[in-house]
């Protein structure tokens, strides 16, 4: 009737099925165990309701579905799939052994399966529910398998998906382990806020505020962020619809208008929205692995949707913080027309010596033996103790701390510090990744930073490179990082430093590829442009001065690697025109 059966994409599209069916057979507790991020191994084990032996085989069947008794239950459909499709697409391009029990059996089945064809299916002894162990994904289609990204990327594509279904259902525990090592154990929760701790932190959780809505078309529940916790990084956004994950760019929409003039360009809040709506408003099949969902009344929800973020935002506002309700509360005071009478009737006045020298010798004063010119000789000496231990520089202006304005051969020479910086950090980045590692300063105090159990990995899989550029960011936890020090340049202050962790998440989190070479001029540049634009503002003569002689040691000290300018020359005819 709809054409039904999954596509299997990779390794985390198998974990989002076996998950979701697990669900679907009423399992109070799931684990999911992968190797090589499920190349090698992806494996899911139940405790619901399991599948009898005739079931079991059928299962594997294309558009097979133990969950549809007639045509009509496609309009009224709660549960996340259909369990055949999905199995029968899994089955056809990987090893599969199936191992399942009722309640009312004494023994389970096991039923192995390759590239779509039954190898054997045999009485075993197993516990109440469904163990499934998908084996060498893709090995009989190499080309999909040689496509894979890094055991990195794909691992994060599996938490990915292990997230969005453990946040709809808090009353069932997960466990996701991968090569042997856990990476979420979270238990039964109370609440879906407490789930969301659970899986993303207490940070995450301490910046959201509560949303509830009730319209005739919907129910809308959840979270959303408050604005000063929205990130440049995409991450933590979530719709859910009747208790199934679904993108929505339209919905996106809606949250992001509720936030017009209260975030920053660029970046974006947390959200955690759970919609229920009746099952035959909607269409979960116009894509094929349900991700994205039409509604029938979707100018409706989008109204909803906004109306109901824009409301919790006004309530979490510092205005929204004060209870006017409170009759013990303090009043603001009224300042009336005898304020007057509190201001200072006349205006402190400091004493002055104009006759006071530090250096005339005072009566009863020891050394008072010393004449008097012997004091002023050494007071005019005293600059020039100092006075060749200091770097030569050259009349040097600093102009907003952006700009370097120094004489030249040819007339007046300006120097844009911002450009400037990137173009040396481009070059130190470049030799690092090529071969020369660059020396990390260390920060006066280390800062913690929690960047989720994805960032962990991302982190984690590029540590190397980070280490060679100069970044000293060790792990701490399942979720959380710890920086030691930074490239010059850089700055590690709090604060500062959750910044640039975020920022570095985004460059490192860019799956796209590029040739060798290539690669690391991208990866320099990226790194580069961050650090200037993060950089302590230039104050000082002397620290320009520096700068410029760095720059003019720079194979390329007049444009920037993406080729805008650095240097430029006003010579006197352009000056003069200036007074015309």
């Amino acid at each position: 009737m709809i054409a039904a059966g999954e596509v299997v994409q990779r390794p985390a599209s198998v974990v989002k099925e076996l998950m979701e069916n697990a669900v679907d057979a009423g399992a109070t507790s799931i684990t999911v165990s992968v190797t090589d991020a499920g190349r090698t191994l992806i494996q899911v084990i139940d405790n619901g309701s399991g599948m009898n032996p005739d079931d079991a085989v059928l299962c594997f069947e294309r558009h097979a579905t133990s969950k549809l008794q007639s045509a009509e239950d496609l309009h009224h459909i709660l549960t996340f799939g259909f369990r055949g499709e999905a199995l029968a697409s899994i089955a056809a391009v990987a090893d599969v052994t199936l191992r399942t029990r009722t309640p009312d059996q004494d023994s389970g089945v096991e039923v192995q399966m390759s590239a779509s064809e039954n190898k054997g299916t045999k009485e075993v002894s197993c516990p109440i529910g469904t163990n499934i162990a998908v084996r060498n994904l893709f090995f009989n289609i190499p080309a999909r398998r040689k496509f894979l990204k890094s055991d990195n990327v794909e691992l994060r594509h599996i938490v990915e998906e292990f997230q969005r279904v453990a946040l709809t259902r808090p009353d069932i525990g997960f466990t996701l382990t991968h090569n042997g090592r856990d990476i979420h154990v979270v238990k039964p929760a109370k609440s879906f806020k407490f789930r969301i701790q659970d899986l993303l932190g207490a940070a995450v959780v301490g910046d959201i505020v509560d949303i509830e809505a009730d319209t005739t078309i919907a129910s809308l529940r959840g979270y959303a962020g408050r604005p000063e916790s929205a990130q440049k990084t995409l991450g933590n956004q979530f719709f859910f619809v009747n208790g199934r994950y679904f993108r929505s760019p339209y919905l996106h929409k809606a949250v992001m208008k509720a936030y017009e003039n209260l975030i920053p360009e660029g970046t974006t809040p947390s959200y955690f929205l759970y919609i229920d709506v009746d099952p035959s408003s909607i269409d979960v099949n116009i894509h094929p692995t349900k991700a994205e969902i039409k509604f029938e009344e979707d100018q409706l929800l989008f109204q909803t949707v906004f109306a109901a973020v824009k409301e919790a935002m006004g309530r979490s506002s510092i205005a929204g913080n004060i209870d006017f309700d409170n009759p013990e509360a303090r009043e603001m005071p009224v300042i009336g027309t005898s304020f007057r009478e509190y201001t200072p009737s006349s205006t402190p006045t400091v004493g002055l010596d104009p006759d006071y020298d530090p250096f005339r010798e005072m009566p009863g004063q020891a050394g008072h033996d010393v004449p008097y010119s012997s004091h002023v000789e050494k007071s005019q000496n005293y600059g020039a103790l100092f006075e060749n231990r200091t770097l030569p520089t050259r009349q040097i202006l600093v102009v907003q701390g952006k700009y370097i304005l120094m004489q030249s051969a040819t007339g007046l020479m300006i120097v844009h510090v911002r450009r400037a910086r990137e173009r040396l950090l481009f070059d130190r980045f470049l030799k690092a990744l090529t071969g020369q590692a660059h020396v990390s300063q260390q920060a006066l105090f280390p800062v913690t930073v929690a960047v989720g159990v994805e960032g962990r990995l991302t982190i984690d899989a590029n540590s190397e490179m980070l280490r060679k550029m100069g970044f000293d960011i060790a792990p701490f936890g399942s979720d959380t990082v710890v920086v030691n020090g930074v490239p010059e340049g850089y700055s590690a202050e709090p604060g500062k430093a959750e910044e640039m962790v975020g920022n570095l998440l985004l460059i490192l989190s860019d799956d796209s590829a590029s040739l060798p070479g290539v690669m690391e001029q991208a990866m320099a540049g990226k790194f580069a442009l961050l650090g200037a634009a993060g950089g302590d503002k230039l104050t000082s003569p002397l620290e320009a001065q520096r700068l410029v002689d760095a720059l003019l040691q720079s194979d390329n000290p007049e444009y920037t690697p993406s080729g805008k300018k650095i240097i430029s020359i006003v010579g006197p005819e352009e000056l003069e025109k200036k007074f015309q």
